[in-house]
């Protein structure tokens, strides 16, 4: 079995904000929910660990906390003005920055720490004290901007994971492969024209941001071919997840040849999450997982960091989780996903993977001409 860090606080499941009903402010026509608040709660974040503890997986691994990322650390990515103005509105009592994106007191602590997490994840790998890593990191990061948060990030957890790195001369070259169903715009906007990381981001098509996640954006300047836009159509399923890794993403990190590679390991693209519409399995993150491992043993020493992102399924999110780190850990402790025979039979038929298999074709066309 490999040496797996897990890295995780209690202190992350605490982070909370304003009243929202799922997406929407509450007030006007729209009435508050029961339970209240954005789907992005810490109940399946929370429920993942404790079916990592319920089955002996968490016992495996080398499991802690971290340091909350530094204020250089954060300048690396964030205005030093945004990040006062975030500080002195967390000390205040909170409030909401962005779009989406309320906190409470304490929230800027909290989310400097769960950047905190991704940093001595992707240090820890680099450092070789671990063969390869999970940050259980809440607030997640994968949409903030330099100086804007976004849909529930608060701060960019892995580009400051990563410039930190970079600072402690660990590594240069890092891929980033997103498979969070929603596209990884503020990981692509801060890198756009770097030409030293590779930005990866499957996701379904227009669903959130809007705007955002065309192929045509393919990188700036020096970086022209550094940035990577898979959108899929709703429905697109465990084949077409698994067909696009071996057509489109593992041949573009053989050609970048990274010195590590992250994920945005979001859940969200799971069948049974309310933000999305992609019918991915437990089994689905498990064997992309293998994937990106199996080449990351070809590039880069089997280097491979998961930073937690989306997710929003507190039944599915921790099945889907444990198939990750298990596979990462290469143990036998499992846990059996109850909703695997449902999800056996809700795949696209065959006619749907010819349509999607053709889409995948177009795709590959465009970016390896």
């Amino acid at each position: 079995m490999r040496r797996t860090a897990f890295f995780w606080d209690e202190s992350c499941f605490w982070h909370a904000g304003g009243n929202y009903a799922l997406t929407f402010p509450v007030g006007g026509l729209v009435q508050p929910l029961a339970a209240g608040g954005l789907p992005e709660s810490p109940e399946s974040k929370r429920r993942l660990k404790n079916l990592l503890d319920l089955t002996g997986l968490l016992a495996e691994l080398e499991a802690g906390s971290a340091p909350p990322a530094t204020e250089e650390d954060l300048t690396r990515v964030h205005p030093v003005d945004f990040l006062k103005t975030f500080r002195d509105l967390s000390d205040a009592g909170g409030g909401e920055l962005g779009l989406r994106t309320p906190f409470g007191r304490g929230g800027y602590e909290i989310a400097a720490l769960s950047a905190g997490l991704s940093k001595a994840a992707l240090e820890a790998v680099l450092t070789g004290a671990a063969d390869n890593a999970y940050a259980l990191s809440r607030p997640p990061g994968h949409h903030c901007l330099p100086d804007r948060p976004n849909g529930f990030c608060l701060l960019a957890n892995i580009a400051i994971a990563i410039r930190a790195a970079r600072a402690a001369g660990l590594a240069k070259r890092v891929a980033v492969v997103d498979w969070d169903v929603h596209h990884g715009n503020g990981t692509e906007a801060i890198f756009l024209d770097d030409p030293d990381v590779l930005t990866v981001s499957i996701h379904q098509e227009h669903n959130y941001p809007l705007d955002t996640g065309e192929p045509e954006v393919t990188g700036e300047g020096a970086a022209a071919g550094c940035n990577m836009n898979l959108p899929l159509p709703p429905g697109a399923g465990h084949a077409t997840y698994m067909e696009a890794m071996e057509r489109l993403i593992l041949p573009k990190l053989r050609a970048f040849a990274p010195e590590a590679i992250v994920v945005a390991c979001g859940y969200d693209a799971s069948a049974f999450d309310p933000l999305g519409r992609m019918m991915a399995t437990a089994e689905t993150f498990r064997l992309m997982t293998r994937a990106v491992m199996t080449a990351a043993e070809e590039l880069c020493g089997g280097r491979v960091v998961m930073v937690h992102e989306g997710g929003y399924s507190e039944a599915h999110v921790p099945f889907c989780g444990h198939a990750v780190i298990q596979e990462l850990k290469g143990s036998a402790t499992g846990a059996p996903d109850p909703l695997a025979p449902t999800l056996e039979i809700r795949q696209p038929n065959a006619q749907m993977e010819a349509f999607l298999s053709g889409y995948l074709g177009e795709l590959e066309a465009f970016f390896f001409p």
